[in-house]
Protein backbone atom coordinates (compact mmCIF):
# COMPACT_ATOMS: atom_id res chain seq x y z
CA UNK A 1 0.00 0.00 0.00
CA UNK A 2 1.45 2.72 -0.81
CA UNK A 3 1.69 6.53 1.58
CA UNK A 4 -0.57 8.14 -0.40
CA UNK A 5 -3.47 5.43 0.00
CA UNK A 6 -2.67 5.29 4.13
CA UNK A 7 -2.78 9.19 4.25
CA UNK A 8 -6.06 8.91 2.40
CA UNK A 9 -7.48 6.01 4.68
CA UNK A 10 -6.04 8.46 7.99
CA UNK A 11 -7.91 11.47 6.00
CA UNK A 12 -11.07 9.57 5.83
CA UNK A 13 -11.55 8.08 9.30
CA UNK A 14 -10.64 11.30 10.48
CA UNK A 15 -13.62 12.75 8.77
CA UNK A 16 -15.89 9.41 9.26
CA UNK A 17 -18.97 10.41 12.06
CA UNK A 18 -19.00 6.36 12.59
CA UNK A 19 -15.21 6.32 13.69
CA UNK A 20 -14.71 6.31 17.50
CA UNK A 21 -13.18 9.58 18.63
CA UNK A 22 -9.98 7.58 19.90
CA UNK A 23 -9.42 6.74 16.49
CA UNK A 24 -9.87 10.04 15.40
CA UNK A 25 -6.79 11.24 17.31
CA UNK A 26 -4.55 8.18 16.36
CA UNK A 27 -5.46 8.83 12.88
CA UNK A 28 -4.86 12.95 12.72
CA UNK A 29 -1.60 11.66 15.01
CA UNK A 30 -0.48 9.28 12.18
CA UNK A 31 -1.20 11.81 9.39
CA UNK A 32 0.08 14.90 11.11
CA UNK A 33 3.36 12.38 11.50
CA UNK A 34 3.36 11.57 7.75
CA UNK A 35 3.27 15.08 6.93
CA UNK A 36 5.89 16.38 8.46
CA UNK A 37 8.55 13.22 7.18
CA UNK A 38 7.19 13.73 3.68
CA UNK A 39 8.17 17.24 3.77
CA UNK A 40 10.01 17.93 1.03
CA UNK A 41 10.54 14.65 -0.21
CA UNK A 42 9.16 13.44 -3.78
CA UNK A 43 7.18 9.90 -3.77
CA UNK A 44 8.79 7.74 -6.11
CA UNK A 45 6.41 4.83 -6.95
CA UNK A 46 7.86 0.99 -6.20
CA UNK A 47 7.14 -1.16 -8.89
CA UNK A 48 7.55 -4.86 -8.17
CA UNK A 49 8.35 -6.92 -11.20
CA UNK A 50 5.34 -9.28 -10.29
CA UNK A 51 2.95 -6.18 -10.39
CA UNK A 52 3.84 -5.08 -13.64
CA UNK A 53 3.53 -8.62 -15.50
CA UNK A 54 -0.04 -8.73 -13.25
CA UNK A 55 -0.77 -5.69 -14.67
CA UNK A 56 0.42 -6.55 -18.61
CA UNK A 57 -2.03 -9.65 -17.84
CA UNK A 58 -4.84 -7.52 -16.83
CA UNK A 59 -4.32 -5.08 -20.29
CA UNK A 60 -4.18 -8.48 -22.04
CA UNK A 61 -7.27 -9.57 -21.11
CA UNK A 62 -9.05 -6.72 -21.61
CA UNK A 63 -7.94 -5.98 -25.18
CA UNK A 64 -9.09 -9.97 -25.60
CA UNK A 65 -12.25 -9.09 -23.88
CA UNK A 66 -13.09 -5.96 -26.35
CA UNK A 67 -12.59 -7.77 -29.08
CA UNK A 68 -15.00 -10.25 -28.54
CA UNK A 69 -17.70 -7.96 -27.28
CA UNK A 70 -20.75 -7.01 -29.49
CA UNK A 71 -21.22 -3.49 -28.51
CA UNK A 72 -17.43 -2.59 -29.28
CA UNK A 73 -16.85 -0.10 -32.21
CA UNK A 74 -14.89 -1.39 -35.04
CA UNK A 75 -12.15 1.06 -34.14
CA UNK A 76 -11.82 0.20 -30.77
CA UNK A 77 -11.89 -3.86 -31.83
CA UNK A 78 -8.53 -2.49 -34.49
CA UNK A 79 -7.24 -0.54 -31.68
CA UNK A 80 -6.96 -3.38 -29.64
CA UNK A 81 -5.86 -5.99 -31.83
CA UNK A 82 -2.72 -3.73 -32.38
CA UNK A 83 -2.51 -3.67 -28.90
CA UNK A 84 -2.55 -7.87 -28.55
CA UNK A 85 0.31 -7.82 -31.88
CA UNK A 86 2.37 -5.95 -30.02
CA UNK A 87 2.72 -7.75 -26.73
CA UNK A 88 2.86 -11.15 -28.85
CA UNK A 89 -0.61 -12.05 -28.81
CA UNK A 90 -1.90 -13.96 -31.95
CA UNK A 91 -5.57 -12.23 -32.51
Amino acid sequence: MSAKQVAGGHKAAINNDSVPQESKEHSKKVFNEMDESDEGSEEVPQVDKDDNSKNENNVIGGHKATLSNPRVGEEAKEHSRQVLQEHGVDV
